[in-house]
């Protein structure tokens, strides 16, 4: 079996990393950053007009057809530019919010308790009893609490505490506070269930794995080009022992993504993430040191990385649900690839091959 990526998937990722480059460069990402994170929504139709949330829909229904693998090689290279906003959220949302496939429409997740990214900005909130919008999602955005982010181009809030009953025609969502009428709250459940909880973890992971090849690409370039006592630090031993370092988390990380997408496993899911996760962040937090002080400053930008890695890491399919995942998975006999039981009854195979 052949796993190089094929003349169009490489078309298809090297399309994507030019339009990113043309429409989110390093001075527009600057230019969020200063925003608090703002989502810019010309942007965000932009990504739509070029497919990017209607990838894996089927061309009758106006998506481009492709599969879960090609979906990887977009979102690694969205983690490479770290591309702000709930592209995981809305790219599983085409098809099932209105104008999420064209971009007209944000959507991010309400996962359980965990705090909800860009909340205020969304127009629908996947939630455990399926999308919120309307009424119910202005209730649920009035009730929920603003937190502060390590990420400075992701701005979350605290969701809302379990719904109470209030007066009539009204629900409470929080004590002394009753939020509009009444509507249908949210269930204190995962966004995702079934195989769209291990998709969006694929997803993330492909973000992760983006960001650790970048922070990679960062911390080489920087150690050809400072000097130090006559030479490139990059001379150094302990520098290029970092730098591999950093190489030998990034490519095993990316066989696992890749691979995983073609599968759509589970198990092999849970491994990339663990993988990509562990890459993301200590690339980052290697390619800080490699940086020395001037990695520290704001005006650099691997804080960013990490500080993004960090969230990542925290939200989705955490390292300790992953490790879950693995553990309950031994002994047991794992699906073959493409089998339709990955996922469980109802299953649909990834398409396509990385």
């Amino acid at each position: 079996m052949d796993f190089q990526l094929s003349d169009d998937q490489r078309a298809l990722r090297s399309g994507m990393r030019d339009l990113l480059g043309a429409v989110f460069d390093r001075d527009r990402m600057r230019a969020a950053v200063e925003r608090g994170g703002a989502l810019d929504r010309a942007l965000w139709r932009e990504l739509g007009a070029a497919g990017f949330f209607a990838l894996r829909l089927p061309e009758e229904d106006g998506g481009v057809g492709l599969g879960l693998p090609e979906a990887v090689l977009l979102f690694e290279e969205a983690g490479r530019a770290l591309l702000p906003g709930p592209l995981v959220a809305t790219h599983l949302a085409a098809g099932r919010v209105k104008g999420a496939a064209e971009g007209a429409a944000v959507v991010t997740a309400a996962d359980g308790d965990r705090p909800v990214a860009h909340l205020a900005e969304a127009d629908a909130v996947l939630a455990g009893g399926g999308p919120l919008d309307g009424e119910a999602l202005r209730a649920f955005v009035a009730a929920a609490r603003p937190v502060r982010s390590m990420d400075p181009l992701t701005p979350l809030h605290l969701p809302p505490p379990e719904p109470v009953a209030g007066g009539p025609g009204r629900v409470a969502f929080a004590p002394g506070r009753v939020a509009g009428p009444a509507v249908s709250a949210p269930e204190r459940a995962p966004a995702y269930a079934g195989r769209l909880r291990y998709e969006a973890a694929l997803l993330s992971a492909a973000e992760q794995l983006g960001s650790a090849a970048r922070t990679t690409e960062m911390a080489v370039q920087h150690a050809r080009e400072r000097q130090q006592f006559g030479a490139p630090i990059g001379s150094f031993q302990a520098v290029k022992h970092l730098c591999a370092d950093m190489l030998a988390r990034t490519e095993p990380a990316r066989a696992a993504v890749y691979a995983a997408a073609v599968t759509g496993d589970p198990l092999e899911i849970a491994a990339a993430e663990l993988l990509a996760d562990e890459a993301a962040v200590r690339n980052a937090r290697d390619c800080l040191q490699i940086h020395g002080g001037m990695g520290f400053t704001w005006e650099a930008d691997v804080h960013l990385h990490l500080k993004r890695a960090w969230l990542r890491a925290a939200t989705g399919l955490t390292e300790a649900e992953a490790e879950e995942e693995l553990a309950a998975g031994l002994g047991a006999a794992p699906p073959r690839s493409g089998s339709s039981a990955a996922y469980g009854p109802g299953r649909s195979q990834a398409g396509g091959g990385a």
